[in-house]
């Protein structure tokens, strides 16, 4: 099994294969791509091969298995559940209900195709699937990040917007302007995503004696732009789905914590406390996703600091940033698993609309039975509670 490693090892960090050289064969198998290893440590200035091979033990691939299989069942099962009390509760269709319905099936969509594909790359080293899966699914996984990403951003200027208005909000249903949000979130996330359908292709590669097709990041990009969207993925990556929420939700709860303190809102006021009880909770899912996604971003940024691809022993460096790589993977992938349970731990009322909706009780049985004492007052109407509601998270 040691060779089909060194591969995996060797693919994951492409940018930095001197020793590999691209050739088109007479006959390629399927859509993919040939080429082959030629060691090249006998010319000066080309990269030596590694004095070592680059192992991952069988044990970490079992235990992240597992670890991947819990987070798969959490993530489907609580983001599902999310889904399903917004639409079984009418007052819950409202503009930051609806942008955390957003988060929640972009969370569905990282969870669905990443665990399972990430789980596979790490058992196998051949691709089965074809040059279409191939650049689909990190299509697929570049855009429920950018969902993600865009979603919380919202989130936090929407927050701040409430927070900072002296209105209440009238109504329920679906806000033409929530719905111009989730349009941009979708389309900007989908647009962003194009360059790894681009970038991805499948491979095959003789090594050892074994034919391996393999999807990956290809080494040689065909125009300008992709070959600079290769070199700078990594900090692109970084900057604008990392630093862009941390620093979008700094700027507006800064500004919402100056209002908050100069007078300009008033403290006493029942739903403005409401509204800061809903700025807490998205102030958590911003947190959890700073927490989850950090070590994935730091074992690339060292990867491309520190890795040096003209030493002979950088396969053992290699391995690390390999392991890191995949426990990072796992953090990013229990982000999208937390966030039902972190809003059922931070929020009371989406505790007792979880407890409602996994008896399936309708929304009416709701009102007449769950947690009196928080319902009692608004029994006489059950539009009057939705409208209150809808200045609220659950």
């Amino acid at each position: 099994m040691e060779g089909p490693v060194i591969v995996l090892l060797l693919l994951c960090f492409n940018s930095s294969l001197g020793f590999i050289s691209a050739q088109t064969t007479d006959k390629p198998p399927d859509d993919a791509k040939t080429i082959s290893w030629k060691p090249l440590n006998a010319t000066a200035n080309k990269t030596p091969m590694c004095s070592g091979p680059a192992r991952i033990k069988d044990a970490f691939k079992y235990i992240n298995s597992i670890v991947s299989c819990f987070v798969f069942l959490f993530g489907m099962v609580g983001n599902l559940t999310l889904l399903r009390i917004i639409k079984e509760h009418k007052c819950l269709r409202n503009g930051p209900y609806i942008l955390i319905g957003s988060l929640a099936l972009g969370d569905i969509l990282h969870v669905l195709i990443g665990i399972p594909i990430n789980v596979y790359k790490l058992l196998a080293v051949d691709w089965p699937f074809g040059v279409l899966l191939c650049k689909l699914v990190p299509f697929i996984q570049k855009t429920s990040v950018g969902i993600t990403v865009l979603s919380l951003c919202a989130l936090s200027i929407d927050r701040y917007r409430v927070i900072a208005s002296r209105s209440r909000i009238k109504g329920l249903g679906f806000p033409k302007w929530t719905a111009i949000k989730l349009s941009l979130i979708w389309t900007i996330s989908t647009l962003l995503a194009v360059p790894e359908a681009v970038a991805f292709d499948l491979i095959t590669m003789d090594y050892r004696g074994e034919h391996l097709r393999i999807c990956l990041l290809h080494p040689v990009q065909s125009t300008p732009f992709m070959q600079f969207y290769k070199m700078a993925k990594d900090w692109w990556l970084f900057g604008f789905y990392f630093i862009v929420p941390l620093a979008c939700i700094a700027v507006f709860y800064s500004l919402m914590t100056w209002r908050i303190l100069s007078g300009s809102v008033k403290k006493l006021d029942k739903h403005i406390k409401q509204r800061h009880e809903v700025a807490w909770t998205v102030f958590c899912l911003v947190l959890v996703f700073a927490i989850c996604w950090f070590p994935l971003h730091l074992s690339r940024i060292l990867k491309l600091t520190i890795y040096d691809e003209h030493d002979p022993n950088r396969c053992k460096l290699l391995s690390t940033f390999l392991v890191l790589d995949y426990i990072g993977l796992n953090m990013a992938s229990v982000n999208s698993c937390i966030n039902p349970m972190a809003l059922y731990v931070v929020s009371k009322r989406f505790k007792n609309y979880f407890k409602v909706t996994s008896f399936s009780l309708p929304c009416s049985a709701c009102l007449a039975n769950a947690n009196a004492a928080v319902y009692d007052s608004f029994q006489d109407s059950q539009k009057n509670y939705c409208l209150l509601q809808s200045v609220n998270l659950v």
